[in-house]
């Protein structure tokens, strides 16, 4: 089968094809497994940080890839036979060991055990893959595989860091970058908190504009100020300014939710500090955001089919995954992506 491979770390700045296409085994479902002929795979920034060695795959090579649409087409012995032939979805989260504290309390996302789809275990840049039965998730019908892929991922996970905010109804809401899973915050936003008022930060004009025809009342580059001190903000980049920027935005009490697997290195020369009484003073708060649970990708496709949430797509085939991967890297590229692979 057709598969795109990662094989060294690397930086997207010196190397532009950093995945190679090869032609691989098709893996065999174990008792509690199912396998996958995959249909789509959403292509995200974690995979640039898996690349660059932010959120390294502890072996190599890997098949990148944790936003997979596909059909299930063989079971393992321990798996009913009935999901054969039905439309499913994996996201990042592929296994936790379900039984430490952490898991029976619902937080199997901070579980020691946690993999993730394509970084500890192969994903979805290939024509077929294997999952255990419990952490693949049925699409619902109004959703076609293009959409729903996204919302695995940049929909899951923005979901999760909305509901970490504690953001109450009439609340302004802060969208600190405005890519796959900011557009999608934005739309879940308007829908659950009708009275909330969503300003966005965006380095690019085109991602302002865009933010103001999905409704936001204010949208400029992080450095500009709004009118209004901010109660919440969701920062979605990769970078360490827009946090120190966003500090400086929140109300007394606000929350700053970080929603980004890594962090790139800080570059010396920026002379970035938290200044204590401009950052951090009158009880202001900083969470970050660690995977996703079942629940979150459970309730946010029940969510997303409810209200017709349906994310602004690009499609590629899979052999350009490595064009996409620049494209995101340089900001050129807006809303989410997908691979269409059969």
């Amino acid at each position: 089968m057709k598969a795109m491979l990662l094989n060294r770390i690397c930086s997207l700045d010196v190397e532009n094809s950093p995945l190679q296409k090869v032609d691989i085994p098709i893996p065999q479902p174990s008792n509690d497994e199912i396998l996958i002929k995959v249909k789509v795979c959403g292509v995200c920034h974690t995979e640039i940080d898996e690349i660059e060695g932010r959120t390294a795959p502890p072996a190599l090579p890997v098949v990148p890839g944790h936003q997979v649409v596909g059909v299930v087409e063989k079971v393992g012995k321990n798996v009913e036979k009935d999901v054969i032939g039905k439309r499913v979805g994996v996201a990042w989260i592929n296994s936790a060991c379900g039984k430490c504290k952490l898991c029976i309390s619902g937080k199997e996302n901070l579980c020691s055990e946690f993999r993730a789809t394509g970084r500890d275990v192969n994903g979805g840049y290939e024509e077929y893959m294997v999952v255990k039965r419990e952490f693949a998730y049925e699409i619902p019908d109004p959703l076609s595989d293009i959409e729903a892929a996204p919302l695995l991922c940049a929909g899951a996970i923005g979901y999760r860091s909305l509901m970490l905010t504690g953001i109450e109804n009439g609340q302004r809401l802060g969208l600190t970058g405005f890519g796959a899973s900011g557009h999608l915050v934005l739309k879940m936003a308007r829908y659950l908190y009708p009275q909330t008022d969503i300003y966005v930060f965006a380095r690019s004009e085109k991602e302002r504009r865009f933010a103001l025809e999905l409704g936001a009342v204010w949208a400029g580059d992080i450095k500009e100020t709004p009118f209004e001190k901010i109660d919440c903000i969701i920062d979605t980049t990769p970078v360490w300014m827009p946090v120190i920027e966003s500090l400086k935005k929140l109300s007394p009490g606000g929350r700053l939710v970080i929603n980004a697997i890594r962090k790139e290195d800080i570059d010396k020369n920026a002379l970035i500090s938290i200044d204590y009484p401009v950052h951090l003073w009158l009880e202001k708060e900083i969470k970050s955001v660690a995977n996703v649970t079942r629940k979150d990708v459970e309730e946010f496709l029940k969510l997303a089919a409810e209200i017709n949430i349906k994310p602004e797509v690009n499609t590629f085939e899979l052999e350009e995954a490595n064009d996409v991967l620049l494209k995101i890297k340089k900001g050129n590229i807006r809303g989410a992506n997908v691979l269409v692979i059969s």
